[in-house]
């Protein structure tokens, strides 16, 4: 599988060249809202517990795209995910739904690079 250190948001990796693109892939995840977590979360926040303790859903599920994302590419044979964007939306029913997407690639370290 992927590491998440080889998804980045740069069009390249310092260090590497890109022998290959693979094409892009995206990853989806998505989830209704749930109004008694949000009713809670708030609750905590009131409290004064720690941020940490309460990702948001948008957080959640932009570590589930990015898994989903590397998924995708990995099968195709991509060593690394370059150009990486989320696109995070909200529907009419309050649900939340974050893409992740970019181009799966085959990297190379370049010669002399430590």
């Amino acid at each position: 599988m992927i590491a998440r250190d080889d998804v980045v948001t740069f069009e390249e990796l310092e260090g590497f060249r890109t022998v290959r693109s693979l094409g892009y892939v995206s990853g989806i995840a998505s989830r209704p809202r749930n109004r008694l977590r949000s009713t809670f979360r708030s609750l905590g926040m009131l409290i004064g517990l720690a941020s940490g303790e309460l990702l948001s859903d948008a957080e959640q599920l932009r570590g589930e795209a990015l898994d989903a994302l590397c998924r995708r590419a990995d099968p195709l044979g991509a060593n690394a995910v370059i150009g990486l964007q989320f696109y995070v939306s909200e529907g009419p029913d309050d649900s939340c739904k974050v893409v992740a997407f970019g181009e799966a690639v085959i990297v190379a370290r370049e010669s002399g690079a430590a």
